[in-house]
């Protein structure tokens, strides 16, 4: 090969490791300038005790190599809360039997509300969930047609399903469709298919702010 082109490729190369570094160095400091101003604790640390905290959520059970970094904690509107970016790994074996490795991210952020709950997910319907659905994966319908076609929603109790998704509910995240939700025991959380952005914390905690006080207060009282 030619010596101008080694120098060229080692000249991008080292260019596209420099503007990755310095996106990750501006990320690093809006996530740590957003975490002052809200008195939030911040550490952009890979950590798998954040994992190992709140693996009883189906979504952090994928794949393996699981671990959160850029791990924001405070509290919200007087209730404990949460932001994180979830790493997780899978594995396919190409046409040669080569394998190859997936890394895959969710950005989370979550609130601890009053009192625990038996599990309750509700997503965006998509082609996966109608394909559980087939195999017999029980997906809990409501009055709302629209809502049905929306989202796929399962949980242990059904009654707590139609508690949950109330008419003031469904017509919020009817306004929401790209909504991922879990609530189980006393932790209700946001899923996003991206890396948590330091933009996004403030409007998801605000969203799920507005889910607990669409859920009816009855389900609070002993």
């Amino acid at each position: 090969m030619h010596p101008l082109l080694i120098l060229l490729g080692a000249l991008l190369v080292g260019a596209l490791v420099y503007f990755s570094w310095l996106a990750a160095k501006k990320r690093r400091e809006a996530f740590q300038a957003w975490a002052s101003s809200h008195d939030w604790s911040y550490d952009p640390g890979r950590s798998r005790e954040v994992y190992h905290q709140y693996q009883f959520l189906d979504k952090l059970r994928q794949g393996g190599n699981r671990y959160a970094f850029d791990i924001m904690a405070g509290e919200w509107q007087g209730r404990p809360a949460k932001g994180f970016t979830f790493h997780f790994e899978t594995h396919t074996t190409d046409s040669k039997g080569r394998q190859q490795t997936h890394h895959h991210y969710l950005g989370v952020v979550l609130i601890y509300i009053e009192r625990e709950f038996s599990e309750l997910s509700i997503h965006h319907e998509g082609f996966f969930s109608k394909i559980g659905q087939f195999f017999g994966y029980d997906d809990i319908d409501f009055e709302s047609v629209e809502f049905s076609k929306e989202f796929c929603v399962r949980a242990e109790e059904k009654k707590l399903a139609y508690d949950f998704c109330n008419t003031g509910m469904m017509e919020y995240l009817l306004q929401h469709p790209r909504t991922g939700l879990e609530l189980e025991g006393n932790v209700l959380a946001l899923y996003d298919s991206a890396r948590l952005n330091p933009g996004e914390i403030e409007p998801y905690l605000q969203h799920l702010s507005k889910i607990r006080s669409l859920m009816p207060e009855y389900l609070f009282r002993d």
